[in-house]
């Protein structure tokens, strides 16, 4: 078969030169058990006249580097710790190790770097890396993406019950008596509709709470302004608004933790309540005290691994694993106060 110029060698084409499935590639590369002498003669053949990734197809002839990579955006996420705990427990016991891969610059060439052989496996934490792409990498190596609302067919899933879990906190702060209920969120390419982030459905999921509850004409969406940048500037200028919310629903910890900053810089501490996403160390530190949805982050770190080690062990069919959500109620769940409370008129949610 002849291959574009300019167009990477995929898994498939080699399936295709090797006349058999992607499936049996991508056993060849990861010298899996139940492959014949003759199918493994044939792809290695393939990869060779085709030139595909041939550190990958080293890898798969010396043996295993019984490593374990994570890859993460953002490496001073207080939720990742979580994440690292859970695979580590997970691997103890194992001849494997865990290794974290920052994404320094795009997610796609840390990815890619970890697949030429460093590990035997990835978790990742890539939100907006194409699926087709992400596909085609785990044809060639196990993949585990955690944290996306997706129905891959080659690589697995763990993701936190989103929808539950902002339910769960709409839920709670209707009952105290909020109305003027704010979200304060990531930049808009991790929101944006149908990308499946827990970000996306979390402010879907906040504006069917307030529209459910009549109040849609009351929506604010407030969103830090870089990625990389603290929130408190756009929760600072939330609360300086006329019509301040009494509430501030955070997209997760750390940004709620910047809205607490923001909130006792203008003195309204105990005026308007922020509540958090994930329950991570600093959460139920009492001078934080926040509210906050727990994701079960350590189980969903162990059930990546897990999953990845089963792969390794021969499994191909893809799992999808969904963690529950818990709602810790704190001290930063004050009630509006009478002069800013706006209890009337609004419909209960289902």
């Amino acid at each position: 078969m002849s291959i574009r110029k300019g167009r990477s060698v995929t898994i498939s084409d080699v399936a295709e030169a090797a006349g058999v499935s992607r499936a049996a590639v991508s056993k060849v590369i990861r010298d899996a058990y139940g492959v014949s002498p003759g199918m493994r003669a044939r792809v290695q053949s393939a990869i060779e006249q085709l030139g595909y990734r041939p550190s990958v197809a080293a890898r798969a002839l010396r043996g295993s580097s019984y490593r374990l990579g994570l890859e993460v955006p953002h490496v001073n996420a207080r939720f990742m710790t979580q994440i690292m705990t859970g695979a580590k427990q997970a691997v103890s016991g194992t001849p494997y190790q865990v290794i974290l891969a920052p994404a320094d610059g795009p997610e796609y060439s840390t990815l890619e770097s970890l697949a030429d052989g460093l590990v035997d496996g990835i978790i990742a934490v890539s939100p907006l890396v194409d699926p087709a792409w992400l596909e085609d990498l785990a044809g060639r190596i196990p993949v585990v993406m955690l944290g996306r609302h997706d129905t891959p067919s080659g690589y697995d899933t763990v993701i936190g019950d989103d929808r539950t879990g902002t339910r769960a906190i709409m839920r709670h702060l209707f009952d105290l008596g909020h109305r003027r209920i704010a979200h304060l969120t990531e930049p808009e390419p991790v929101t944006a509709p149908g990308t499946g982030t827990p970000h996306a459905i979390r402010l879907q999921v906040y504006r069917e709470c307030m529209a459910e509850a009549g109040l849609g004409d009351l929506v604010q969406v407030a969103r830090r302004h870089d990625d990389s940048e603290p929130a408190r500037q756009a929760a600072a200028e939330l609360v300086a608004r006329h019509d301040r919310p009494t509430a501030i629903v955070a997209g997760h910890d750390d940004i709620a933790l910047d809205a607490l900053a923001a909130v006792a810089a203008a003195g309204l501490r105990d005026r308007v309540a922020v509540v958090g996403y994930d329950n991570t160390d600093l959460a139920e530190h009492p001078l934080i005290d926040l509210t906050s949805v727990d994701q079960q982050g350590v189980e969903m770190g162990a059930e990546a691994a897990t999953m990845l080690l089963e792969r390794l062990q021969g499994r191909i069919e893809p799992r999808h694993y969904v963690a529950t959500t818990h709602l810790h109620v704190r001290g930063s769940s004050v009630r509006p106060t009478s002069d800013r409370a706006e209890t009337g008129g609004r419909d209960q949610l289902e």
